[in-house]
């Protein structure tokens, strides 16, 4: 084959691999399922495996490979350490250091030791495949998040948790290869002096080039005709520059140089923010797809079938032990429901990070004559890949119905005031699972919240810029609950002209004002006339009151919009007797009357059920009769 001809192949293979991407992604969009299950079927699709047109002499051997496949690993890093924000760090922070400490050596000895049982590998072997297992990454992470609503809260938790473990990951396990290259009896200091090495590198020179994009871009005029573009292209550089430099200087310190690069960017206030984002997303989302595609295509089945049940064994202990067991450890204490924990618990999949690296530790075993090397090659992409396969097939494709059966997709509630009224509100919200971001202006009010774990944004509610960016464009409620009357009349007006909120509730200080606020068709709750009523209750229904008080901890009332057909032209008697212990159906609302219901009042589609009792109870309930109101 001449030059010509093979470079014409070559762009043509290239050209059809982004054209897999591209329509992988447009699949994931369209089922709502993680992209990188369709790149893995396309990768498989015309590798070895499938039509064979994709090898490692399709780019000029293992070298070309290498280098495409180590600044690709650069840019997804770089970019997803360039999304993750200080604020969100601060949403999770106890849980996020205890998932990147305790939870990532457990998730590392235990899949070692895993490996060494079923699979006979050396303890060297086996460490090296521990290392690289305990990366998730953002990269298989987010797809799951984009199609699976859950508290802002455990996005933070899982994205950070993502892109953290990937550069650890990335780097011990470089650490355990390379002192298995150097020496057979490596000893823990040497172990330690290869990892300081990486990641201090990595650090160093991380913060030396975001220094001077940071510097450029705020000091030097950049071409003004066209500033967003070189601003762009200036960013993109700079995260090749300080992979390429700190991996001259240590082999995969550039994994950390790049990471803290984009953390340090990302949180830099830059011009041109929005811009950058937007053109680095969309190279990501290209490079992802190449690199996804291209690593499965040289995926070997036979590797995957010589592992047998002992392979099998190790993925399982993976998925339905070390995961669920490092969460449960790292998430107790914070304010997290069980049923999200059980979801973070099966939303543990593994991706580019273990993929790329694994393929590069391979060829490096079969071409350096390493003690082991086929083997050793075959066992290392052998498990990784079966793993990632297995986690990402159902942890990512099954993502959504999991989380579905278990209850995390909550409505979003966004509390503009994060005062007495706002927190204890938050507070009950949480504990029935809503999804609840406070908004509040006051510096040491944040910091309060944010201590005592709630969600909460900095800024102005009664500034729209704030409200869309606290996720008001995905609010089913905004309440206004500050102690300034105009602040919350505003915010009103704001929520119901701007955005498509489903429920505007507002706090009247002074009970002269409520007029004002319902005249908008705001929900008006007096101050004043609650605390009466609620002194009142005290005073001639204390039982009441004492249960009223208990509402979102052992007691809940919810209301409910019959749709089942089922429910359609049924007595209230017979209705009820099915509903579980502890829960009754208290109200019946129809064309804008409510009536606590006699056994024989038969229900219509459209009516509005309201159930009270047992919280337990009544979400079994909900679960049985109808849709939430």
């Amino acid at each position: 084959m001449t030059g010509a001809a093979g470079g014409g192949n070559l762009l043509i293979l290239v050209a059809a691999i982004v054209g897999l991407g591209v329509v992988s992604q447009l699949l994931s969009a369209k089922f709502r399922v993680p992209s990188v299950l369709f790149l893995i079927v396309a990768g498989v699709a015309i590798g070895p495996e499938g039509i064979g047109v994709l090898s490692v002499e399709s780019f000029g051997g293992s070298s070309g490979l290498s280098t495409i496949v180590g600044l690709s690993v650069a840019i997804i890093v770089f970019e997803g350490a360039f999304h993750l924000k200080i604020d969100k760090i601060r949403e999770a922070p106890s849980a996020v250091l205890r998932l990147t400490t305790v939870g990532a050596a457990i998730a590392l000895v235990g899949t070692a030791a895993s490996v060494r049982l079923f699979l006979g590998a050396s303890w060297e072997m086996a460490l090296l495949i521990g290392a690289l297992l305990v990366a998730t990454g953002p990269t298989v992470i987010t797809p799951i998040l984009n199609v699976v609503a859950v508290r802002d809260r455990v996005a933070a938790t899982l994205e950070t948790e993502g892109i953290v473990n990937d550069v650890t990951a990335a780097i011990i396990a470089v650490v355990v290869f390379e002192a298995m290259a150097e020496s057979e009896h490596a000893t823990l200091n040497d172990y330690l002096q290869l990892f300081a090495e990486r990641l201090g590198t990595g650090l160093l020179v991380g913060v030396i080039v975001a220094l001077v994009v940071w510097g450029v871009l705020q000091y030097i005029d950049i071409s003004p005709d066209d500033a967003p573009r070189n601003a762009r292209l200036l960013t993109l550089a700079g995260a090749i520059v300080a992979f390429g430099t700190a991996d001259y200087i240590f082999p995969e310190a550039g994994v950390a140089a790049a990471a803290t690069a984009g953390l340090i960017l990302g949180n830099a206030d830059l011009p041109y923010e929005g811009d950058i984002e937007s053109f680095k997303g969309d190279v990501t989302l290209l490079v992802l797809s190449f690199v996804f595609i291209t690593l499965a295509a040289l995926l070997d089945f036979d590797q995957l079938f010589a592992l047998g049940l002992g392979g099998v064994a190790v993925v399982v202990i993976v998925m339905f032990v070390l995961r669920p067991l490092l969460v449960i450890i790292s998430t107790r204490g914070d304010r997290f429901t069980f049923r999200e924990t059980l979801f973070m618990s099966f939303a543990g999949p593994r991706g580019i990070i273990p993929a790329s690296v694994a393929t590069l530790f391979a060829i490096r075993l079969q071409n350096d004559g390493i003690p082991g090397n086929n083997a050793g090659a075959d066992l290392l992409v052998g498990t990784v890949f079966l793993v990632i396969l297995v986690t990402v097939v159902i942890e990512g494709g099954f993502a959504r119905q999991i989380a579905e059966k278990l209850d995390v997709i909550p409505m979003r509630v966004l509390i503009v005031g994060g005062g007495r009224v706002g927190r204890s509100l938050a507070e009950r919200l949480e504990v029935r699972g809503e999804n609840v971001v406070l908004i509040e202006e006051d510096r040491s009010v944040l910091e309060q919240l944010r201590n005592e774990g709630f969600t909460a944004r900095q800024g102005d509610g009664t500034d729209i810029d704030v409200l869309r960016g606290a996720g008001a464009d995905n609010a089913r409620i905004i309440v206004a609950a500050t102690g300034d009357d105009d602040a919350n009349l505003l915010v009103a007006q704001l929520a119901k002209s701007n955005f498509d909120v489903q429920t505007v509730i507002a706090r009247a200080n002074n009970p002269s004002n409520a007029a004002a606020f319902e005249d908008l068709g705001v929900e008006t709750i007096s101050a004043a006339e609650s605390t009466a009523w609620a002194i009142d209750n005290v005073i001639e229904r204390p039982a009441l009151s004492n249960w009223m008080s208990e509402l979102g901890r052992s007691g809940d009332v919810q209301e409910i919009e019959v749709t089942d057909e089922d429910l359609v032209g049924r007595e209230i008697a017979e209705v009820g007797s099915e509903l579980p212990n502890g829960v009754l159906i208290a109200l019946v609302s129809r064309n804008g009357t409510s009536e606590v219901p006699t056994p024989d009042v038969v229900l219509e589609r459209g009516d509005h059920i309201t159930l009270i009792g047992r919280t337990e109870a009544v979400r079994e309930g909900i679960e049985r009769c109808g849709t939430p109101v």
